[in-house]
């Protein structure tokens, strides 16, 4: 028997210690915002928050997180049903094309956001999710937007000049 703490909920597992976390979340919580990707924690489709911290959860025990708090894609929003800034940033962004790995990056960007509330492209460039439709450049875009927000301003209006970078990029490096 695991104990988790999902989403504020805790949840009594009758599962082996050593289940991955993706897989008790996907299997027997129903939870499936997280995604397989990998299952060696490269890609990041799997990412979650553990205690606040984007956490891969493809190749992490259960028995590792029992007792903190995890967050999944599910529980990012608040409780009325408002977006998360970032969850509205993507929207706003039209950030996804097949949009598989866009939880994980969601979760990325959102402990990111969390820890450096105003990033730098060089912080932004620390996230290694991967985005096999390489839609780096409005990923970047959306990362940056809730951190522009202005008083006395609708939180996602922006200046279009803010965002003027070059289109078509396939990688996060935007100085080449």
């Amino acid at each position: 028997m695991v104990t988790l703490k999902v989403n504020g909920q805790p949840h009594n597992l009758d599962i082996e210690g050593d289940m991955p976390l993706l897989w008790a979340l996907r299997d027997e919580l129903g939870m499936t915002g997280t995604k397989f990707g990998c299952g060696i924690a490269q890609c990041g489709a799997c990412t979650v928050h553990i205690d606040g911290v984007a956490t891969r959860s493809c190749s992490l025990p259960v028995s590792a997180v029992a007792g903190k708090e995890i967050t999944t894609i599910e529980g990012l929003a608040s409780a009325d049903g408002k977006l998360h800034p970032v969850q509205a940033a993507w929207v706003a962004e039209d950030v996804p094309q097949c949009g598989y790995c866009q939880s994980g990056q969601i979760m990325a960007a959102a402990a990111l956001l969390k820890q450096k509330p105003k990033p730098t492209d060089e912080d932004i460039n620390a996230i290694t999710n991967i985005c096999r439709c390489g839609t780096y450049v409005r990923i970047r875009r959306a990362i940056h937007r809730p951190a522009r927000r202005r008083p006395n301003r609708c939180p996602f209006l922006f200046d279009a000049r803010e965002d003027s970078i070059q289109v078509g990029r396939p990688s996060w490096d935007m100085s080449k």
